[in-house]
């Protein structure tokens, strides 16, 4: 309890410091004491000295409080459809695990290509690859569906924690977590943070991301990183047991134990294609995302496979809603009253003379491994997208192609650490893994992903025209 007063008092103190501060010439006053409120609140995202939706409701009513802005305007965040786009996002991910779904997914793959431990490995990024549309939180992924599934295969080859983890457990617990983190960067709606990116990519410059675009995008060099990170993890920790016909005998069992496919798993895996194709059509249709995914939730409702009382309970979906309508609102102000640009081009000033592909690629750096210092996705790309994205666009890289190369970064840097998102303590406290395995593997695959992103992504959304 103690440590968590001492935190808040730090969060506090950081905006009191920052609101007194001499305001610099040529940025607002009420710019100023808003980026005041803006980083406490951030602080304390990453300290975590409340829940950080109460962290967002306590800097939402500060803002209004001080009459750095109106009630109105302190709340145009909940108006977002992006925002809306996950809560439904997060009802989807809800009816995968209800009705079984995702566990049929990945025994139906399993049964079918389980018989040696690389391909289990791909498996299983086949499945997270299958239902990461649907699940923005990488925690309900790949803690809800990934995670017990894994670990139910390393005990059932007999590999546990200590002296029999290099059998299968350590290849399969890393080839697993870092499926979860590709499909985050693959996929808009993989992950809550990819559409903070998405709305703060609006506000700062006026272009919008269509899940389709960002699909687009991804997939050839986030295919890429599917193929490539589990066979390199398969050289550098190689299991013990090679050939496992096994896994089939144990998909077949638990698809025996399930039984046939239930009436709610059709009606879910019907209304999970048609919102798909939606998504994917919409720069044809000009249907809104987001309203595909309240479609897809509608028709869940009406047809009983989610209830009203599964919606309430979904806490992370109300949570989101909260914290992001606020955060991501307090940021498009930011840019709003001028202090965004102000940044961009002080900056900028120390950047003349170097071209915008070399500023790119030196923001990118930073921008990854500055990730030791925080423990959310979410945090990192509040805390410092809108200032790295504005400075390397001034320098004139493309708006598109920088929006979505942070946003993937924010991504694949969860990598680095055990507790670099929400899902890594989970894989981490399997134990098959120590902390000092985990950073220097983890080290090894963010350099991967960012010689795969730079060398094949961005020539690919050079040819997909993003940029």
């Amino acid at each position: 309890m103690a440590n968590k007063a001492t935190k808040g008092i730090l969060c506090l103190l950081m905006g009191v410091i920052i609101w007194f501060l001499p305001i610099p010439d040529g940025v607002k006053p009420d710019a100023w004491h808003l980026l005041a409120i803006f980083t406490a609140t951030i602080l304390a995202f990453i300290l975590q000295p409340v829940p950080i939706g109460a962290a967002s409701i306590m800097g939402l009513t500060v803002v209004v409080i001080t009459g750095v802005l109106k009630p109105g305007q302190a709340l145009e965040g909940f108006s977002n459809t992006v925002i809306w786009l996950i809560v439904a996002a997060f009802m989807f991910a809800k009816g995968f695990v209800k009705t079984g779904l995702g566990r049929r997914i990945a025994y139906l793959l399993m049964s079918r290509f389980g018989d040696s431990t690389l391909k289990l490995a791909y498996t299983l990024s086949a499945t997270d690859f299958i239902v990461a549309p649907f699940t923005p939180s990488n925690t309900a992924r790949g803690g809800g569906i990934i995670y017990p599934i894994t670990r139910s295969l390393c005990s059932a080859f007999g590999s546990e924690p200590g002296t029999s983890a290099g059998k299968v457990g350590k290849f399969l617990m890393l080839s697993a977590y870092n499926s979860v983190i590709i499909s985050a960067c693959i996929f808009l709606t993989g992950a809550s943070n990819n559409v903070v990116v998405v709305k703060l990519t609006q506000e700062l410059f006026g272009r919008t991301i269509a899940w389709s675009q960002w699909f687009i995008a991804c997939i050839i060099p986030g295919l890429a990183c599917s193929m490539i990170i589990p066979y390199i993890l398969y050289k550098i920790y190689p299991p013990e047991l090679k050939q496992t016909p096994e896994a089939k005998q144990l998909a077949r069992e638990e698809l025996s134990k399930m039984g046939i496919m239930t009436r709610n798993e059709k009606l879910l895996l019907c209304i999970f294609t048609i919102a798909l194709l939606l998504w994917a059509t919409s720069c044809i249709t000009g249907f809104d995302p987001a309203f595909v995914a309240l479609l897809g939730l509608s028709l869940m409702l009406i047809v009983k496979v989610l209830d009203w009382t599964d919606v309430l309970e979904e806490k992370g979906a109300w949570d989101v809603l909260v914290w992001m309508g606020i955060l991501v609102n307090m940021a498009a102000y930011l840019a709003k009253l001028g202090l965004i640009s102000w940044f961009a081009q002080l900056v900028s000033g120390y950047l003349s003379g170097i071209s915008w592909f070399a500023v790119l690629l030196l923001l990118s750096l930073v921008y990854v491994f500055i990730h030791y210092g925080f423990a959310s996705n979410t945090a990192h790309v509040m805390a410092l997208f809108g200032a790295f994205a504005i400075v390397a666009v001034a320098a004139g890289a493309p708006v598109l192609l920088t929006a979505i190369l942070l946003g993937v970064f924010a991504n694949s840097c969860s990598t680095l650490t055990h507790y670099a998102c929400g899902v890594s303590p989970i894989f981490f406290g399997s134990g098959y893994i120590t902390q000092s395995e985990w950073w220097r593997l983890g080290f090894v695959i963010t350099i991967i992903h960012l010689l795969i992103w730079v060398l094949i992504g961005i020539p690919w959304m050079k040819v997909v025209g993003i940029w």
